[in-house]
């Protein structure tokens, strides 16, 4: 092959590495796998169910998580106030976690479902855990 063809080649597959991440068009990236999005883009829902984070910010619990069961969950709190993650049936899980950057972890329900779940300092704020 000589240089003109193996330079045209290379180009051509650095145009294809370039735009592969480019189909969905929105500009931003898609959320870790398993990361909720406390900003609302993204599905916040992993292919494949694991650990995952919720992260709090601005009194909002992101998009709903999806957590294989028995995984370990992540909250991360970006709010100044403490919050907890309290599942809606009061028995699944229940987990305060300071604010300021402050972290706390829980075990996800060994039992597949949609866990609806709740602070119970501010009554305003739901998320969902999908367990899978």
């Amino acid at each position: 092959m000589n240089a003109g063809r193996k330079l045209s080649s290379l180009g051509f597959v650095l145009i294809l590495l370039g735009t592969a991440g480019c189909a969905g068009g929105t500009g931003t990236p898609p959320p870790a796998p398993g990361s909720a999005s406390a900003s609302g883009s993204g599905s916040g829902i992993s292919p494949t169910a694991g650990p995952g984070t919720i992260t709090i910010k601005d009194f909002t619990y992101g998009d709903p998580l999806t957590a294989a069961p028995g995984a370990t969950v992540t909250i991360t709190n970006m709010d100044s106030a403490a919050h907890t993650v309290t599942a809606d049936d009061g028995a699944a899980f229940n987990t305060e976690v300071k604010g300021g950057g402050g972290t706390a972890t829980f075990m996800a329900p060994t039992k597949p479902g949609t866990y609806a779940y709740h602070c119970t300092f501010h009554p305003g704020m739901h998320g969902t855990l999908i367990v899978k």
